[in-house]
């Protein structure tokens, strides 16, 4: 990897960073030799840009004091030190989405390194290793250099109902193939990573709860971008070629997410970027710290849902209905839901208690309470969104249509809405909302909702582990006057449940 001799703090110097790397990456069939350069890249990386230059304009929400510099950094890669560190990440989290209308991709880092923070921790305390002083020196590492961090959880998992040691083919999940002193190889494959090619390091982590027989399974490394032994496949979009074919057509010029399968091959690992290795009895509790963090991280899609609102009420006005009573009730609508989406992530946040590690960990109840919203909410924004633009949204001309000399006119002659708004106004405005519901940045805010950190059942299913049911049942029993447990053991159950919700935990009663 290239060593930037400078600490990379805009959006220009992260984009400079990224050039002339010798990556493998396969794009429709091609082998891409400048990912910077390539239209269909280019609006990631973008996207990725503007979480360095919110730093530069707002650093209040997205910079953050380091314990290991003692400099300011960019907030994806602090750890956060209190409940009011985790709403900062969740207001920067919603400006982001404001200003890019996509998904913005550094996330996934952000609750690796925050996750692993507080599991390194406690590897260190059970099994007597030095992790947590190995991550701790790579994160102050990647702040010094103000590195983007890809966390690769994610793996392909090959059939569902074999454990990883038992799959037919073990490189189904990512696994060590060879130890030796100066550190480990690794083969496998990690599917669905966002930021991964316009990330400076790779955090690869395993992705289910792991048996005895899985140690080769139970690794967690730092690994650089372009190490050898890696390739890039990258995802297909839904009408990503429009990049290519003009500003208006793409809906979202200028901003996007991305997704690629990182395929491994015999890769090495240092031992000095090592983090787990074997340990496969905290792989369930890396998996978990890392949902709850990065389940309440969906507040991004509030932000996002904020452009889908204006963009909904610009098309209306475009078309002169704004005044109209079920058009200003469908917004309300819009509104209502995008804000539970807020509240909920936030209040997990703002609920956080403390590891051992010092570290605070958001509220898992509310954190998954959050995403399983984020599977529902932006979809039914959407319908209303498509609602208020109308059909024309997905039979518009083309953008060359519009430039053409003889079909350009009667275009903007018999598509005008209100007199006073250009023609041209009305299509972007409709191109947006199609790039958001059914095209390019859909995919961040609809199936990324549906899919990512967990699907809905994961939620579901940490809900109902979390959800005290036995307790509620002596609430109602004690009041209906039916015999119950002993006041004492009731009044303990009361502390168990509101410490949950509202104390934050002292490193000595997490013990």
């Amino acid at each position: 990897m290239a060593n930037n001799a400078t600490k990379i703090e805009t959006g220009a110097d992260y984009i400079a960073s990224l050039r002339n790397r010798k990556l493998k990456i396969f794009l429709l069939g091609e082998l891409i030799d400048e990912p910077i350069d390539h239209p269909i890249i280019r609006p990631s990386i973008n996207a990725v840009a503007a979480t360095y230059d919110l730093a530069q304009s707002n650093p209040d929400i997205a910079t953050a004091l380091s314990p290991f510099t003692g400099e300011r950094v960019n907030r994806f890669l602090h750890i956060a030190q209190s409940p009011e560190d985790l709403i900062n990440q969740n207001k920067m989290q919603r400006r982001l989405g404001q200003l890019t209308g996509t998904c913005f991709q550094r996330c996934v880092g952000m609750d690796a390194l925050n996750s692993l923070f507080s599991v390194t921790y406690e590897i260190d305390e059970q099994h007597s290793t030095n992790y947590h002083k190995l991550l701790k020196d790579f994160i102050g590492m990647t702040q010094s250099k103000g590195y983007v961090i890809g966390g690769a959880m994610t793996d392909v998992k090959g059939d569902r109902s074999k454990a990883p040691h038992e799959q037919a083919d073990q490189d189904m999940y990512l696994h060590v193939t060879k130890r030796t002193e100066a550190g480990v190889y690794v083969t496998g494959a990690k599917a669905h990573q966002t930021v991964c090619i316009i990330s400076h390091w790779l955090l690869v982590m395993p992705t289910i709860r792991l048996g005895e027989a899985d140690k080769d399974f139970a690794l967690v490394g730092a690994i650089p971008v372009d190490a050898d032994g890696i390739t890039y496949i990258y995802g297909r979009q839904s009408c990503d070629t429009r990049s290519a074919d003009g500003e208006i057509d793409a809906g979202n010029a200028q901003f996007a997410g991305q997704e690629a399968m990182i395929i491994f091959d015999n890769v090495f690992i240092p031992q000095d970027k090592i983090f787990m290795n074997g340990e496969y009895d905290f792989a369930a509790m890396l998996v978990e710290r890392f949902t709850c963090y990065h389940r309440r991280s969906y507040v991004c899609k509030s932000g996002v849902g904020d452009v889908l609102i204006g963009a909904a009420a610009t098309v209306a006005e475009y078309n002169g209905v704004e005044r109209a009573s079920h058009i200003k009730d469908k917004l309300v609508e819009m509104t209502h839901l995008n804000e539970t989406i807020y509240s909920t992530g936030i209040a997990a946040s703002y609920q956080a208690s403390k590891t051992r590690s010092g570290a605070y960990l958001a509220d898992e109840m509310l954190a998954n309470v959050c995403k399983h919203h984020v599977t529902k909410m932006p979809y039914e924004l959407s319908r209303l969104a498509q609602d208020l633009a109308g059909g024309l949204m997905v039979t518009l001309p083309s953008e060359a249509d519009m430039k053409h000399p003889e079909a350009g006119p009667l275009i903007k002659k018999y598509l005008q809405g209100r007199a006073d708004i250009p023609t041209e106004s009305r299509v972007r405005i409709l191109r947006l909302i199609e790039n958001m519901t059914l095209g390019r940045n859909a995919v961040g805010y609809l199936t990324e909702s549906m899919h990512g950190a967990g699907s809905p059942q994961a939620q579901r299913i940490q809900i109902g582990r979390a959800m005290q049911l036995e307790y509620k049942k002596q609430l109602a029993q004690a009041l209906a006057g039916i015999p119950t447990e002993t006041a004492a053991v009731l009044e303990a159950s009361i502390e168990n449940y509101f410490g949950r919700v509202f104390a934050v935990k002292s490193p000595e009663s997490t013990k």
